[in-house]
């Protein structure tokens, strides 16, 4: 049987732990082939991200329909878009291929704190591309920005916030409570009939750079392999815990280190 392919949209990071590079890591830790398409070049650390290099529009959507015409896609993960141009390029790039599953990540801000996606793009992503997702995965302070909400503060917040994304033209969302804090990390799972509190125990460490990158990639990893959605989603947590469980013992960057995409593989501490 030849191996499942996924397709990650996103942009590069320098430092390795998001991004392309994590989207990668994930998928091929998860048994996936990886293909990319690159929308921008980040120049960024574990510290902060420097610089942002922009990917023309044209070269991005000539990335993809080259990607598609030789791959066999299964599943495409989309990140770090960042402009209103790039977004729609994207969109009208995937017109084309409307039966592949698509996981969509609306980035914004990176973990230390730079913002990824320009105030101008956000309409721009609620009209061209949460229509075509077949999930999306915003953490609080995104799902705060496309519901024009304020950022919830408790799960009963964020049980409110899900309502308005019920009635917004979406199939499915994964709202992810990272960052209540607290002893469990919950997140608030929609399929498009009914909705399911997801919990996981809440990893202490500050070792967390990429885990919405790597959790919406592992969600892609899942489709791609024709996992239904649920286990998709469920798998794909299961794989982001036991990543951040292991993340100290990477050692990598004086900031925001990453989590440690090959666990499984990697010769254990001790």
């Amino acid at each position: 049987m030849p191996v499942p392919i996924a397709l990650t949209i996103a942009g590069s990071d320098s430092g390795g732990g998001a991004g392309i590079q994590a989207d990668i890591k994930a998928m091929s830790a998860l048994g996936v082939y990886a293909a990319s398409v690159i929308t921008a070049l980040t120049a960024q650390n574990t510290c902060k991200v420097h610089s942002i290099y922009p990917v023309s529009t044209h070269f991005i959507q000539d990335q993809i329909h080259t990607v598609f015409e030789d791959l066999d896609v299964k599943a495409v993960k989309i990140g770090m878009l960042g402009t209103p141009d790039v977004i729609c390029a994207v969109a009208n790039a995937m017109n084309n291929y409307p039966d592949v599953p698509i996981v969509l990540d609306p980035v914004m801000v990176a973990k230390s704190g730079d913002k990824l996606l320009q105030d101008d793009a956000i309409q721009s992503l609620k009209e061209h591309l949460l229509p075509k997702a077949t999930i999306i995965t915003p953490n609080l302070p995104e799902a705060a920005e496309l519901t024009e909400m304020k950022e919830p503060t408790s799960l009963d917040e964020m049980s409110e916030l899900l309502q308005v994304f019920k009635k917004m033209p979406i199939k499915s969302v994964l709202l992810k409570g990272g960052h209540l804090g607290g002893d469990t990390s919950d997140d608030l799972f929609f399929d498009g009939q009914a909705d399911r509190c997801l919990s996981g125990l809440r990893i202490n460490t500050s070792n967390s750079h990429g885990t919405g990158c790597t959790l919406s990639a592992s969600i892609a990893a899942g489709l791609a392999k024709g996992l239904p959605l649920i286990e998709a989603v469920t798998q794909a947590k299961t794989y982001l815990s036991n990543a951040l469980q292991h993340a100290d013992t990477l050692g990598v960057g004086k900031g925001h280190g990453p989590v440690h995409h090959f666990h499984a593989f990697w010769p254990k501490e001790g």
